[in-house]
């Protein structure tokens, strides 16, 4: 199928060195409140990108749950694939689309899990049947039947009653503190606007240049 005919001119916005944020999170806040204001939908939603030991990378959608000056925060199951990879090679990546705003932000970092308290703080908001689901569902391995997956959590309702479901120790959060991130918007003729932070140094300031779309 020939789908090179699909084109659109991105035309909504610029970006300048000048308007920039010397602090990526700072620029990060800026943009985020910005597609929450315009009621995309998801906007909490990014892909992670791990590698497995072949080499082989994989990608899936997860979402944001809180970050802050020391990185990105998601939650998962750590007998997944994604936690296995996590585990076996910690540098991952994280990619933003908010294409309603034509922008991108990508982030390289290194992924680590956070401690058992944080993992059970939000563990604990979360609503009572998804818990119960983080219990039954053994992520990323073979399931013979939706049916035996529905069983499973109809047993585990009945178990658990009226009563608090407990923290698994097989799930919790990681947190991906960044080396890079590069924030992209979308303009005319494919001549985009690509700005990009990384590291530098022992005080790991951050560092700010230009890219060519």
């Amino acid at each position: 199928m020939d789908l090179s005919q699909f084109r659109r001119e991105y035309v909504k916005g610029g970006l300048s060195r000048a308007n920039l944020q010397s602090d990526p999170m700072q620029q990060f806040t800026e943009w985020f409140e910005q597609a929450q204001k315009t009621e995309i939908a998801d906007p909490t939603a990014m892909t992670l990108a791990t590698v497995g030991g072949n080499g082989q990378p994989s990608q899936r959608t997860v979402l944001l749950k809180y970050y802050d000056g020391k990185g990105f925060v998601f939650f998962t199951n750590y007998e997944s694939r994604k936690a296995k990879e996590i585990q076996d090679n910690a540098r991952v990546s994280l990619l933003f689309v908010w294409l309603d705003l034509e922008r991108q932000v990508m982030i390289n970092g290194i992924a680590s899990k956070i401690s058992a308290a944080e993992s059970a703080k939000y563990f604990l908001s979360r609503p009572k049947e998804s818990q119960m689901a983080a219990w039954v569902s053994s992520q990323s391995h073979p399931l013979s039947s939706r049916q035996m997956l529905l069983q499973k959590f109809d047993e585990m309702k009945r178990k658990i009653g009226a009563g608090k479901v407990p923290l698994p120790s097989f799930w919790g959060g990681y947190r991906v503190e960044p080396v890079e991130i590069e924030f992209w918007q979308g303009r005319k003729n494919r001549l985009h606007d690509r700005f990009l932070y990384s590291r530098t140094g022992e005080a790991k300031e951050w560092a700010i240049e230009r890219l060519a779309p």
